[in-house]
Formats: C-alpha cells, sequence, structure tokens
C-alpha cells in the first residue's frame, strides 16, 4: 500500500508524515510537493505535485493506493486545483481520497466552508471510495497572536462569546494518520473538534494568567477588525478571511461537543493552556 500526501511540507502536513511513520514503514509513504527538494527532510519519497500544472498530476499519483488530500491554502483558489486533483487521481488509479475539509462544512457561517463543501460534493460525485476529515479550528491560528497580544495589551477580535473548539494542529494530524491507515473508513464524515470550547475572553484570560499581564478580550466590528489586520500588513483577502471566520465563530460555526477527535486519537486533545505557553515562550 502507497499513501500520498499532498502539501506534505506545509504545517500540517509534516505533521501528518511523521505520525505516519509511526504507523507505515517510509517507503509506503509518498509526499507530493510543488519543490521536492524542500521534503528532503521528511525521509519519504518526494513527487513533484504542483497544481497549477494539472496535466502532469496523474502522473505524480501512478501507484498511489491511497491519497490524503490536504486543502490548498491559496482561497478562492483551491477548488479547481482540487477538481484538478480528483480527476487525476481518477485517472491514476487511486483507490480512496482522504480529505481535510472545515467543521460541518454542510451547515457552517464561515466564507471558507464554500470551496469545502464543493469539494466533498465533488468527491462523492466522482465514483472514487473517499473519506472527509472536517476540521475544527487550530488553536494555533489564536496562539499566534498571543505575543502581539502582549505586546499591545489587548487580544482583538470579532467572534463575541462565541465558542471555539479547536485543537492543535498535532491533534488532527493525528487523526489524519490513523484513519488513513484503518478499515472501514470507506464513505464516511468526520467531524472534528477539540474537547473543550473556549471563547475569546477566555483566551485572553488565560495569557493573562500565564503571564501574569492584564490582557482584556477587545471585541470589534467584523469591518473594525478586518481593517486593523490589513494596518498589520495582512492582505485584504486573508483578512477578510480572518475576520469572517470570526464572525462565523460568533454564531456557533466553530463550536462542537461530540468528541469525535479525541476518540479517534485515543486521549483528550491539547489544551489551549499547552499551545498557548509554546506560542508564548
Amino acid at each position: 500500500m502507497k499513501i500520498g500526501v499532498t502539501g506534505a511540507t506545509g504545517q500540517l502536513g509534516q505533521l501528518v508524515v511523521g505520525k505516519l511513520k509511526e504507523k507505515v514503514s517510509s517507503e509506503s509513504i509518498a509526499a507530493l510537493v510543488r519543490t521536492p527538494e524542500k521534503a528532503a527532510g521528511l525521509g519519504v519519497e518526494a513527487r513533484a505535485f504542483d497544481y497549477s500544472k494539472p496535466e502532469s498530476l496523474a502522473a505524480s499519483l501512478v501507484g498511489i493506493d491511497k491519497l490524503l488530500l490536504i486543502s490548498g491554502n491559496e482561497i478562492g483558489q483551491r477548488l479547481p486545483q482540487h477538481l484538478a486533483v480528483i480527476a487525476a487521481a481518477k485517472q491514476a488509479g487511486v483507490k480512496q481520497i482522504f480529505y481535510t475539509s472545515i467543521l460541518h462544512a454542510d451547515t457552517s457561517s464561515l466564507g471558507l466552508a464554500g470551496e469545502h463543501l464543493a469539494t466533498e460534493n465533488a468527491l462523492k460525485a466522482s465514483g472514487l471510495v473517499y473519506t472527509i476529515l472536517r476540521n475544527g479550528w487550530y488553536t494555533e491560528n489564536y496562539a499566534g497572536s498571543a505575543k502581539g497580544a502582549i505586546g499591545a495589551g489587548a487580544f482583538i477580535g470579532c467572534a463575541g462569546d462565541g465558542k471555539i473548539a479547536s485543537a492543535a494542529r498535532a491533534d488532527y494530524a493525528e487523526a489524519a494518520a490513523i484513519v488513513v491507515t484503518s478499515e472501514g473508513t470507506e464513505n464516511k464524515t468526520y467531524e472534528l473538534a477539540g474537547d473543550t470550547a473556549y471563547t475569546l475572553t477566555d483566551l485572553a484570560a488565560e495569557i493573562s494568567r500565564q503571564t501574569g499581564k492584564a490582557i482584556p478580550y477587545n471585541n470589534l466590528t467584523e469591518t473594525q477588525y478586518t481593517d486593523i489586520l490589513k494596518s498589520f500588513g495582512l492582505p485584504e483577502g486573508i483578512a477578510q478571511m480572518l475576520s469572517d471566520s470570526d464572525t462565523g465563530a460568533s454564531k456557533g460555526g466553530l463550536f462542537d461537543d461530540k468528541k469525535q477527535l479525541s476518540a479517534l486519537i485515543g486521549r483528550p486533545t491539547t489544551p489551549l493552556a499547552t499551545v498557548l505557553a509554546e506560542a508564548i515562550a
């Protein structure tokens, strides 16, 4: 059995490859990346896999039995990229595709959900065996702003009192490796989220506890938050995506309490405090 992992040099992809190597031989894994030289440190076969060259994708998938399609990071371009991968997988004879989608993609109010749901529907229509991993928010998405909040004296956002059931990126990577190497996953959808939900007020309180500094949460309007993110130098599209996601969180879009993720990995998900401590350090 050969397992292919797209985006294997990315933040999630590297972790997935590491977890897969604990379960199968390195020879059973192929890193599908734009620049194979950058995958040298992964210790697995690296194959050129460039979304901008869809005509070359099928050749790179020859011999791949299971394909983990980690969603692309080019917002607005992901659907055509994913469709090209699905078509190439079918042409190359891939037996099963695993796709990292977004939590509750079919009901989510997050703008990000559209491309994910369209990809899910394309997978279901393709005739290929599929498995959908609907990943919730990565705790690192918020923890990465902790140092800036400490410097500014406040954590900002527009999520209101929305509960966020995030988990560490490593938790999702471990779940992906388990599902890809397990039997009985055909045509299943997994809703994956952290065990313990928190609000951004709770997050700010935890930063305050760990630093001994009073770091309040300042809730803004979506427009205000977008403008501030742009003033930090973020591209408009990324700023809008982040503020839209916060607004989605305020409506419950990042909440789930079914604990499928911890059930899959056989342990509690990584606590918010742990991820924050690593980010602050």
